[in-house]
């Protein structure tokens, strides 16, 4: 091989020198392919507040198990609160989740216990509660002020309660079911649009069978005392409620077990169970009823009845709608009144479907003459209530609308409709011709008295006077005939012989009677007799 040959061969060779670097630079490509495929989630967490947390201290865990620690803390954009970014293990990928919920562990003390006191030692962290629904697209996430009453994917229901005050309910207190616990308050919330304060339950499996349609739920907080005629009860849920509060729930008195319940369904939350007993029923339906006369002594409250049975309540009196623009045009305007019906009290299911049979019912009750009325519920306070019952005589009407609502015809009851019969019943007098029947009656008076003294001055005759006497003259001379023919001898044998003679005469006259029937010419030509029969020997 030639020098310029050799020369050229070592130009081609790798030297030794370069594997070194060659093998670097592949481990420190594989340690970077390697950092990146162990490299977890980052997650953005707000918060409130930072208070206890650090940057690349804090832990993040899930049951005491650390996942990741806390890198990067800074302001919200408006100041409101605090945004935490922590780096989690690739391995916590698979619990972020859209129901995944993050809180800071602290110590606590509430009312419903002691909690943290673990993190007096080691310091604040931030816990994690793997959610169970869809996997989450954008990890960012609103922290917790606390931990969640009820653990993600925890079997049970979850509803909603309404309540027009709060009570002494707050989150955490116990659901109750004759006693005993089987739930939980999730979440207390004011809302400020409708003025009424929201809370969310979390009843367990299988308890969360126990709850229907017909379910009723009333505040337990405290101590409830009832006064009758049996005596003073007292009625205390639990120590537990008698501390913090709680809610209660059954079915109410006499009511049958309704249809399943969905889970976020509304439940109106009673303040205690009386009012259960009193509001037995969950849907209903408003109505206007408008009433011309006063209704001073009628309240909300106050019961709507048929015939003298509850059929709901009124609302209120709907001042505002009814005199809107109208007070000082100089008409009279009638007072609408918001009441309120439910289908259960009329036996009907207590659905949806209920209410609108109820409407359809009403709608045909008011073509047959239904109307609503003012009654006096009592003499002495002046209360009053509404009334519906069919009127014969009512003009025909038909549901109308007012102010949103269907409205019911009404007509004037109680005291005012007595007023308007008094005021008919007058005006028909005045209608009569009393002046002509007076003079009639004048007249038929007179002439009474005129006959009157007619037989008056005939009774003082002489001729009146003798009657009597000569009366009994008559009744003497009758005697005395009498007793002349009973005590004459063989006057009785005489008659007897006239009657008999009469009746053989009468016997002779029907004999020619029915002869001159059969033969007519036996007056013009004579009847041969048949000659006697000679009797036979031996016969007499």
């Amino acid at each position: 091989m030639t020098e310029a040959a050799e020369a050229d061969v070592r130009r081609h060779r790798l030297s030794a020198v370069w594997i070194v670097p060659v093998v670097a630079m592949l481990l420190g490509l594989w340690l970077v392919i390697d950092a990146y495929r162990r490299q977890g989630p980052e997650v953005v967490i707000e918060f409130p507040t930072a208070e206890g947390l650090e940057e690349d201290t804090t832990p993040v865990k899930v049951r005491n198990v650390e996942i990741g620690v806390v890198g990067d803390i800074r302001l919200t954009e408006d100041l409101s609160g605090v945004l935490v970014t922590a780096e989690l293990n690739a391995e916590a990928r698979s619990l972020l989740r859209e129901d995944t919920r993050f809180w800071v562990v602290r110590p606590r003390v509430s009312r419903t216990g002691i909690s943290g006191l673990g993190t007096i030692v080691s310091g604040a962290y931030i816990e994690v509660s793997p959610g169970v629904g869809d996997a989450a697209d954008d990890y960012r996430f609103t922290g917790l002020d606390h931990a969640p009453p009820t653990p993600a994917g925890t079997p049970g229901l979850r509803l909603n309660l309404v309540s027009d005050t709060s009570g002494s309910l707050g989150l955490g207190d116990p659901v109750l079911y004759r006693g005993y616990t089987v739930g939980r308050v999730e979440r207390t919330e004011l809302d400020v649009a409708a003025r009424e304060v929201r809370y969310s339950i979390f009843v367990d499996a299988p308890y969360d069978s126990l709850i229907t349609s017909s379910t009723r739920f009333w505040n337990a907080s405290g101590i409830s005392a009832e006064i009758g005629a049996d005596g003073a009860t007292l009625n205390v849920a639990s120590l537990e409620t008698l501390v913090s509060g709680g809610v209660a729930f059954d079915l109410p008195a006499g009511a049958a077990p309704g249809e399943a319940v969905a889970a976020e369904d509304t439940f109106q939350l009673f303040a205690d169970r009386g009012g259960v007993d009193e509001h037995p029923h969950r849907y209903h339906r408003d109505y206007v009823v408008s009433f011309s006369q006063s209704v001073r002594g009628l309240s909300a409250g106050a019961p709507v009845t048929f015939r003298g049975i509850q059929v709901g309540t009124v609302q209120r009196i709907m001042v505002r709608e009814g005199t809107a623009g109208a007070l000082g045009d100089g008409r009279e305007r009638p007072i609408p009144v918001l009441i309120r019906l439910e289908p259960g009290r009329f036996e009907m299911p207590d659905s949806p479907e209920g209410v609108s049979r109820l409407h359809r019912d009403l709608a045909r009750a008011v073509d047959s003459g239904l109307r609503g009325m003012l009654e006096s519920g009592s003499l002495i306070t002046g209360s009053l209530y509404v009334n519906f019952d069919y009127v014969p005589d009512s003009p025909p009407d038909q549901l109308g609308e007012f102010a949103g609502y269907p409205a019911l015809p009404t007509v004037s009851g109680g005291l005012a409709r007595l007023q308007q019969q008094l005021g008919r019943l007058l005006t028909r007098l005045n209608e009569l011709p009393l002046d002509q029947t007076v003079e009639a009656a004048t007249r038929a008076i007179g002439q009474f008295e005129a006959t009157a003294a007619e037989m008056q001055a005939l009774l003082a005759s002489d001729a009146a006077q003798t009657l009597p006497h000569r009366l009994n003259a008559t009744l003497d001379q009758l005697d005395a005939t009498l007793d002349a023919y009973s005590g004459e001898r063989g006057l009785p044998d005489r008659l007897d012989t006239a009657l008999t003679e009469l009746e053989r005469t009468l016997r002779r006259v029907r004999a020619l009677a029915e002869t001159l029937e059969r033969n007519p010419n036996t007056l013009v030509f004579p009847t041969e007799r048949p000659e006697d029969p000679e009797p036979r020997a031996g016969q007499p």
